[in-house]
């Protein structure tokens, strides 16, 4: 069996791997433990600091060299010191900035048992592969809405970043009482992996590379 641990940013993402990805991969002989980054002595998730995350994968790695590593970070609200991060292309592809953030942070942590992965450009972004499958939750004016903000972009990974409109920051703008904790994990799980995988390419491309890694 091959091991993949995930380092995840929160609760929810945890959630997600554990109830979502799990059951997919065991079927293919591929075990995956998802790890809250740790951030200080007394709490984990979230990044505000790469250099408080970089020795957790660093060690994670050399744990064993059988087993890979991966990330599950947000591309949306990276840490400024994270590796790429000042030297970004000129570029609106959200794919190019993705690819080239975790190309950066595969040749910063340097070994081959590592595999980098930020979602485009957060969690959140995942929810809009099926806006329907917030209505088992909240009203149908505020499906109708995040509906609407879906049919405005290419793809649920096209919605953009910005402090006012990454796809966290639509959703609550249209929803106050969503709760990422709460809500996130379960409407990824209504909406199944095979919807969010069509409508999702980079993710999509990250669990292809996961299914097919060889050491």
């Amino acid at each position: 069996m091959m091991r993949v641990n995930i380092f995840v940013e929160g609760q929810t993402e945890e959630t997600f791997v554990r109830e979502l990805l799990y059951e997919h991969f065991q079927r293919q002989n591929i075990y995956l433990t998802p790890i809250l980054v740790r951030t200080s002595s007394k709490g984990k998730g979230g990044i505000v600091s790469y250099e408080k995350i970089k020795p957790q994968l660093h060690r994670k790695c050399l744990e064993d060299s059988s087993a890979f590593v991966t990330t599950m970070f947000d591309l949306y609200a990276l840490p400024k010191d994270f590796p790429g991060k000042n030297s970004l292309p000129n570029t609106n592809d959200p794919f190019k900035k993705a690819e080239y953030l975790e190309q950066s942070m595969s040749a910063d942590i340097g070994h081959k048992n590592f595999i980098p992965n930020l979602l485009v450009h957060e969690f959140e972004g995942l929810l809009y592969s099926n806006p329907n499958a917030f209505k088992g939750w909240f009203d149908q004016s505020i499906v109708d809405q995040l509906q609407r903000e879906r049919d405005t972009f290419a793809s649920p990974e096209h919605i953009n970043e910005s402090p006012m409109t990454a796809p966290s920051k639509r959703i609550i703008s249209c929803c106050p009482s969503y709760n990422k904790p709460l809500h996130g994990s379960l409407i990824a799980i209504d909406i199944g992996l095979d919807i969010i995988r069509q409508q999702c390419q980079h993710f999509d491309k990250w669990l292809t590379h996961l299914e097919n890694i060889i050491l």
